[in-house]
């Protein structure tokens, strides 16, 4: 007969030497660190400050990599893009107060994408806790509450024993579907102080699986095995869960044309027979989905993005694999399964039967045909074409990142992004700035693989201080800055008012510290762009363009 007592783990012998023996000197921010690299963490993103210096200096005494960038919001981003692209969580050290603050936008674009980040902040001493006003550095009512409705939880420590438990349970929140950013704040005072706590020598922090309800699967397979019009959406939601096989093998089975979402990108090939591509804000597109009479989402929460801007309305059964218990069914009433969309896709392949429908591949063919009809009309070739210019520079593998600005707008909908997680952009949140400090936390995550940032000149104000960044670290990224001298997609939209920018010679600006740079134009970039995406190192590219948008079909 087995007690829950004897399933205690007892301490080795090694174990026990270590705590009655720690190293002297060791601090809160040593607990912090000891516990992070027992839970596997080797990178780490952030700014000092003062606040957070026994962190800082307790990094420094280990054997994590400190990527320092320029700004805590950059180091947010660069954070997220590490997360996605290895699926791990990436610690990001923040200061009390403003340094926290500043991380904000990049914690809410890791939220909207479900990116796992842990961030871990210093706080007011102990003493401050509470919402005390003593006045302190950097002392906010309620440091916490600026990130509650930001993140996906929050944690606190008060003594230097709850160092290892708190980052463990905030470490599996941030990986238990769905992914997301967590926020931990830990007093000043505690980081500081000597502690005798012993070395961490065994911390778990396993993510909770969400399968789903074996019935709601069963009634959807029989759903799915008996339409006569099926359809599949595949978000964001699939890529995250490493899913793409299993709903490329459903489709197949179903003989179910997929669209995916512009954060599903590469969760379905793009020339498959049955891939209805990206083209979500088109009128052909939302008719084609209306008219399905099963729609199968997974992954997605069907927002204003992937609803053609709330202008989708389903006529069938609706089927909604959502691991974010707020998505489900937030926008269209069907059968909800909460679940992560790995296992629920195999519990589908478990049990839905295969489907004949040799009619499938040309609805496809015909529905993209009228797309690109209706695009012909517009005079947009050259969008078209830049679009293809850097599908032809761009290894396969490579991962891009897309910033907020036209031509990224344009790759939502008309960009084949080759394979799974290797596309993403700031379409979540929407804030500007993401692509290049994004695309320096990939190069971290895939070291031997270069990686594109592309953004508009616009956000690449936001980002330049993180050139220094590239050239500090030698990282492999290429930057392409399309220079309108604006907020192009604003002045699209009609606004005149705050759209003009006067801005520096990027070039310069790059080559001042020490990035080669270079100016290209349309009919060079392919060759400019391979150029530059092999030489080792960073580079920056200027394509000084005037951009615009296919021509709205929700309004």
């Amino acid at each position: 007969m087995t007690h829950d007592h004897d399933l205690v783990l007892r301490p080795t012998e090694a174990q026990k030497a270590a705590a009655l023996a720690p190293p002297p000197g060791r601090t809160g921010g040593d607990l912090v660190v000891e516990t992070l690299r027992g839970l596997g963490a080797t990178t780490v993103f952030g700014l000092p400050g003062q606040h957070a210096l026994a962190l800082f200096d307790a990094v420094g005494r280990s054997d994590l990599r400190l990527v320092g960038l320029r700004t805590e919001n950059n180091a947010g981003f660069a954070a997220d893009a590490y997360g996605r692209i290895t699926g791990e969580a990436a610690p990001l050290l923040l200061s009390t107060g403003p340094g926290a603050l500043m991380a904000l936008p990049a914690l809410a674009e890791a939220a909207a994408a479900s990116a796992p980040v842990v961030a871990i902040s210093s706080q007011v001493p102990v003493a401050g806790l509470g919402g005390g006003r003593r006045g302190h550095l950097h002392e906010l009512r309620d440091q916490s509450a600026s990130f509650r409705d930001v993140v996906k939880s929050v944690h606190t420590v008060r003594t230097p024993s709850q160092i290892p438990s708190v980052i463990a349970e905030a470490w599996e929140s941030a990986l238990s579907a769905p992914h997301g950013p967590v926020f931990v704040e830990i007093p000043e005072d505690v980081l500081r102080a000597e502690t005798i706590v012993p070395q961490v020598t065994g911390v778990d922090a396993t993510p909770h699986e969400l399968a789903p309800r074996p019935e709601l699967t069963a009634l959807a397979a029989h759903w799915l095995e008996n339409a006569t019009r099926p359809v599949i959406i595949g978000g964001g939601g699939v890529v995250r869960s490493d899913a793409a096989g299993k709903l490329k093998q459903l489709a197949e089975r179903l003989n179910a044309p997929v669209v995916t979402t512009f954060g599903g990108k590469g969760a379905f090939p793009w020339t498959h027979p049955l891939s209805l591509q990206s083209w979500l804000e088109d009128r052909h597109m939302t008719d084609f989905l209306e008219d399905a009479d099963v729609l199968l989402v997974v992954g997605s929460g069907l927002g204003e993005l992937s609803s053609n801007y709330h202008t989708f309305f389903p006529t069938g059964r609706v089927v909604q694999i959502e691991a974010d218990l707020g998505k489900l069914e937030s926008n269209h009433a069907g059968l909800g399964i909460h679940a992560d969309a790995r296992l629920a896709l195999q519990a589908l392949l478990e049990t839905v039967s295969e489907r004949a429908d040799p009619s499938a591949p040309e609805r496809v063919r015909l529905v993209l045909a009228d797309i690109a009809a209706r695009l012909a009309t517009q005079g947009l070739a050259q969008e078209q074409q830049l679009l293809t210019s850097i599908r032809a520079a761009l290894p396969a593998r490579s991962p891009s990142f897309w910033d907020m600005t036209i031509l990224s707008y344009w790759a939502w909908s008309a960009f084949d992004p080759k394979h799974p997680n290797t596309m993403h952009s700031a379409q979540g949140a929407g804030g500007l700035g993401y692509a290049f400090p994004a695309a320096l936390g990939a190069c971290l995550a895939e070291p031997d693989t270069p990686v594109l940032a592309v953004s508009g000149d616009g956000g690449a104000m936001y980002s330049v201080a993180e050139l220094a960044t590239a050239r500090q670290h030698d990282l492999d990224v290429t930057w392409l800055i399309v220079d309108d001298g604006g907020y192009g997609i604003l002045r699209d939209y009609g606004c005149t008012t705050g759209t003009e920018l006067p801005g520096p010679d990027f070039a310069a600006l790059a080559e001042s510290f020490g990035v080669p740079a270079a100016t290209t134009a349309p009919e060079s970039l392919t060759a400019d762009l391979k150029k530059a995406l092999a030489t080792p190192g960073p580079s920056v590219l200027v394509l000084p363009a005037t951009l615009r948008m296919f021509a709205p079909t929700h309004v």
